[in-house]
C-alpha cells in the first residue's frame, strides 16, 4: 500500500498539473505546495519515477504515469466524498471540512468511500464545487468562467470556488455565496459588483478570479425591445 506521503506527493503534483493544462510539476512547486525542503521533494521524486507513479526529469518536472492517475484519483475520491459527508450529514460548515478530510483521506477504506457515495446519492461535486472521480476514476471537469469574465447584466449560478482557505470561503459566506448561488453582474470593474437574492455586493477583482460561474441567461435592459 503507498504511505501516505507518497499519496500526498501524487495528489500535489495531480492538482497542480491540472491546474496547468497538464504541464509538469516543477520541484519548486510541489516543495511550496507542501511546505517541505527542495531537495526532499527531489529525492521523493525519484522514488515516485522508480514505483512506476510518475515521470521526473531534472529541470523539466514530474508528472504522473496512468497509475500514479489512478492512484491520485483515488486519494481525490476519498478527500472530496469525506467533505461532501461532513456537510450534508454532519453540519459542518464548507471552511471547516478540508482538514478533517485530509487526516481522514489516508485512513478510509475504498469500501468505506464506496458504501459514503451511495449513501450521499452519487454526488457529482463536493461542496466547494470540485469534482468527485467516479470509483472508476473517471472525472467530469467543472465547466464555467470566472467571475470577472462576465459583461454587466449577466445572470450566473455559482459552480466552483477555487480558492479554498477557511478565510476565503468565511468571506463568501458572510456575502452570502455559496455553491448553486444566483446572481447578476451590476458592474464590472473594481470592486465587481453583482447583485445577490436583492443585495448588493462587493467583490475585489482578485477574488472575482477565484469564483467560478456559469451563465444562466443574459438580463435585457428595461429599455430594450421585448419581442416583437
Amino acid at each position: 500500500m503507498p504511505s501516505l506521503t507518497i499519496e500526498n506527493y501524487v495528489k500535489t503534483i495531480y492538482l497542480i498539473s491540472i491546474a496547468q493544462q497538464g504541464k509538469p510539476v516543477a520541484t519548486g512547486q510541489l516543495a511550496d505546495a507542501l511546505g517541505v525542503a527542495p531537495g526532499t521533494v527531489t529525492s521523493m521524486a525519484k522514488t515516485l519515477s522508480e514505483s512506476g507513479l510518475a515521470i521526473y526529469k531534472p529541470y523539466a518536472g514530474v508528472l504522473l504515469t496512468p497509475s500514479g492517475h489512478r492512484l491520485a484519483m483515488r486519494i481525490i475520491r476519498r478527500h472530496r466524498l469525506i467533505e461532501t459527508f461532513l456537510v450534508q450529514t454532519l453540519k459542518l460548515n464548507w471552511d471547516e471540512v478540508h482538514d478533517e478530510a485530509e487526516n481522514m483521506e489516508h485512513a478510509v477504506s475504498d469500501l468505506l468511500v464506496d458504501r459514503i457515495d451511495e449513501f450521499l446519492g452519487f454526488p457529482m461535486a463536493d461542496p466547494h464545487g470540485d469534482p468527485i472521480p467516479a470509483a472508476d476514476g473517471t472525472i467530469v471537469q467543472s465547466e464555467g468562467v470566472t467571475l470577472d469574465q462576465l459583461p454587466p447584466e449577466t445572470a450566473f449560478r455559482l459552480v466552483r470556488v477555487l480558492d479554498q482557505s477557511a478565510s476565503f470561503l468565511q468571506e463568501l459566506s458572510r456575502d452570502g455565496l455559496s455553491i448553486d448561488s444566483e446572481g447578476v453582474i451590476r458592474d464590472q470593474g473594481e470592486p465587481v459588483t453583482v447583485l445577490i437574492n436583492d443585495r448588493e455586493i462587493s467583490l475585489d477583482l482578485n477574488a472575482a478570479t477565484k469564483i467560478l460561474v456559469q451563465v444562466t441567461a443574459p438580463i435585457q435592459s428595461a429599455d430594450a425591445p421585448g419581442p416583437a
